[in-house]
């Protein structure tokens, strides 16, 4: 049996009844739980509450979303004027979630949530949909099994899952542990597509103290029971970098592991990223000031901000900084006088270098004030 398969049986008997080792004890507020069946709460597994982080009026998109009880917290949270999705590959879990959607939203008053077909590695191919066009033209030999690649090429493209730029915020529940170490790459590449520029991802997880040595990556148990499948805690935290997310940051981290097995801890971490960096870098004359604590800060891109120094950066990451998870770290520098995008030139990104305060005043600016009324 390989691990998908592994995973799909294991989780589809969980949708069936309770299994204790497939979750780790997670707190969530009461008050959103009120409304929620009861069948989706007992056999609900995960190790975090990503919910806790997601805000009124956004599209959440939930991967692993299993009977659904992060999307149904989430559709609280953001109330009437904001969306949940909920992406599963396990029939039987769907089945739960969508049973019990039409409940949440009598008791809540909106339907805001719905519940699709897919694995989280690949967020463009509705497999409800290939499903569907499968049945209509059955695999009969080599040349229809072709054309099933095709087909689902052409799904993508036409028909997404999840489209492009579409999402506010992607949260994940100890799931992405679950997808074969080949494919994490490709799945930080769709959460990343499906984004929208400044979206983030908040992800709880289980992650290893050490890398998982291959006899445990080999047990499909261990794999479908969120081990085999871990990341360290710091490659989880690189994966996101490499994607090309920035602001990555740890929100939580269980100090005692969930699970130990031959020595290797296992335990949860909600890791929280964004989108947005990306785009040409313009010269507009500004400035930030890193304000501390630390001597010095040193970004995603490798540019370095000691503490109290005016340093030179482009009008992108002027207005990066200004936001989260960065807002408060800074002090901004204005130019006293501004030079607009269409007139701006590029700024070159690759250097890290001070700025005088003549390139933002002007080296003409001769001004006197009086003192004005601090003190």
């Amino acid at each position: 049996m390989n691990t998908e398969s592994a995973v799909k049986e294991r989780y589809a008997a969980g949708a069936q009844a309770r299994e204790a080792e497939l979750c780790c004890p997670v707190s969530y507020d009461p008050q959103y739980l009120k409304v929620i069946p009861a069948e989706v709460i007992e056999r609900d597994y995960g190790c975090g509450d990503p919910s806790k982080h997601v805000r009124p009026g956004e599209t959440v998109l939930d991967l692993g979303s299993g009977t659904g009880k992060i999307c149904f917290i989430a559709a609280q949270v953001v109330g009437a004027q904001g969306r949940v999705i909920g992406v599963d590959m396990t029939d039987d879990m769907l089945d739960v979630a969508r049973r019990n959607a039409p409940v949440v939203a009598e008791r809540v008053g909106y339907a805001n949530v719905e519940f699709r077909r897919g694995r989280i590695q690949d967020l463009a191919l509705d497999l409800d949909r290939l499903d569907a066009a499968l049945q209509a033209h059955p695999i009969t030999g080599a040349d229809a099994w072709h054309r099933a690649g095709e087909l689902a090429a052409e799904l993508r493209l036409k028909h997404p899952l999840v489209a492009d730029e579409s999402v506010d915020v992607v949260v994940s529940n100890c799931v992405l542990n679950l997808v074969e170490g080949a494919q994490k790459k490709q799945l930080f590449a769709e959460i990343f597509r499906v984004l929208k520029k400044g979206g983030r991802a908040v992800i709880s997880d289980i992650v290893s103290d050490e890398d998982v040595p291959e006899h445990l990556q080999n047990d499909p148990e261990l794999w479908s029971g969120c081990i085999s499948g871990a990341f360290t805690e710091e490659g989880f935290l690189q994966a996101f970098e490499e994607a090309g997310f920035h602001g990555v940051r740890v929100l939580a981290r269980d100090p005692a592991p969930w699970r130990t097995v031959e020595g290797y801890e296992f335990r949860s971490l909600t890791v929280e990223a964004f989108r947005g960096k990306q785009g040409p870098c313009m010269e507009r004359n500004q400035a930030v000031v890193y304000k501390g604590p630390f001597k010095e800060a040193l970004d995603d891109d490798g540019h370095r901000y000691p503490r109290g120094v005016r340093i030179a950066v482009c009008d992108k990451t002027f207005r990066l900084l200004q936001r989260e998870p960065y807002a408060g770290m800074f002090d901004p520098v204005e130019p006293l006088n501004d030079i607009s995008l269409e007139q701006a030139k590029p700024f070159d990104c690759t250097r890290t270098s001070r700025r005088h305060p003549r390139e933002s005043k002007g080296m003409e600016y001769r001004a006197t004030t009086d003192a004005s009324p601090c003190c």
